[in-house]
């Protein structure tokens, strides 16, 4: 078994990766992104009540849109 040093002094030696694992990235956001929308709509009634912050529901609606962008990102590398 090769040490770390030997590996770290000569990579050429080592195993090749693994191929990454396929994952389908819409999804995915589309999930987080749900997930975001129903935080905001607990957020914000948590907010009306009086028992919330707006804080919340602006990391919320930044979940969300990043979340968006995200979707973007994903459709153009599929």
């Amino acid at each position: 078994m090769p040490t770390i040093r030997s590996l770290l002094a000569h990579p050429e030696e080592r195993r090749p990766s693994p191929p990454a694992p396929r994952a389908d990235l819409y999804r995915i956001f589309g999930a987080g992104i749900g997930l975001f929308a129903i935080g905001l709509i607990v957020a914000l009634i948590l907010t009306i009540t009086g028992r919330g912050n707006l804080e919340a529901v602006a990391i919320c609606g930044t979940g969300i849109a990043l979340g968006g962008l995200g979707l973007l990102w994903a459709r153009r590398h599929r």
